[in-house]
């Protein structure tokens, strides 16, 4: 494993203990996740501007893309071709402070084996639960893991949320897709827009194939032909059951959005 670290002078890092500090004994940061092969990754500029908006909204100010880059590009040079990434950004400031005018917002990036997800098809909970700024991919997430493993006690794989207006959101790690027989369907609620999923969504529209955003619950399951997870370890593992609701496993609908996927440019950083 490589973890490096971007400070405001020096560029790929080995972080102290020091350093590490404030995200070890606090929650307040954001990450973005992806797989690297051959030292390239899809959709770096989905990535990118997952980093800068959340900076923005978390700490009022977000670092220059090529200092990001940058350090990137030192953790994915010092590991081998194929492998998993993590940049997390945080202030040194830590948390319950009010961060100073000068505490510029730091990098972490951390990598570790090449990954590819679940084979499934997987069964899910339903679990009404809505996360805190769900557009911001943040660390504060005790309830994914918390639900997840409640889900695994219970006989499932994982857990899918349900928000207050009983509509599907997303998964525990996951974005959700649903396939009609002919669309691909996006469930409408608050939610974290994945990379993967940005990936594939232009990819399907380059390839002519038709979308439409839909709000759904357990009861319009039956009326679907097909569902999937999605995350940055794969763009879709077929999902045979929500809560008591099974579904087909469509493999047709899992090879499109592997397709869809595989279309994406990788690029290098």
């Amino acid at each position: 494993m490589t973890t490096l670290q971007l400070n405001p002078v020096d560029t790929g890092t080995e972080p102290t203990a020091e350093d590490l500090a404030p995200l070890a004994f606090a929650g307040y940061a954001h990450f973005t996740a992806a797989q690297v092969r051959g030292g390239r990754v899809r959709g770096l500029d989905l990535h990118l501007d997952r980093l800068r908006s959340a900076s923005v909204e978390l700490f009022g100010r977000a670092l220059p893309d090529d200092r990001v880059l940058s350090c990137l590009r030192a953790a994915v040079e010092a590991g081998p071709a194929d492998l998993s990434l993590m940049a997390t950004v945080y202030s040194p400031a830590g948390e319950f402070t009010v961060a100073g005018a000068d505490d510029e917002p730091r990098v972490l990036v951390r990598t570790g084996p090449a990954a590819s997800g679940p084979e499934g098809p997987l069964a899910l909970a339903a679990v009404e639960y809505e996360r805190f700024l769900p557009a911001v991919k943040h660390v504060g997430e005790l309830a994914k893991t918390y639900f997840l493993r409640q889900a695994a006690g219970q006989g499932f794989d994982d857990a899918a949320f349900v928000d207050r207006r009983g509509r599907l959101s997303e998964g525990s790690i996951w974005n959700l897709a649903f396939w009609d027989g002919a669309s691909v369907v996006w469930p409408v609620a608050e939610m974290l827009d994945g990379v993967t999923m940005g990936v594939v969504r232009r990819q399907l529209e380059r390839l002519g194939v038709p979308q439409r955003d839909q709000e759904i619950t357990l009861a319009d399951l039956p009326e679907l032909a097909g569902a999937v997870v999605m995350n940055s370890w794969t763009p879709g593992v077929a999902v045979r059951r929500i809560a008591s609701v099974p579904l087909p496993e469509a493999p047709s609908f899992v090879e499109l959005l592997h397709r869809a996927y595989r279309a994406e440019p990788l690029t290098s950083l």
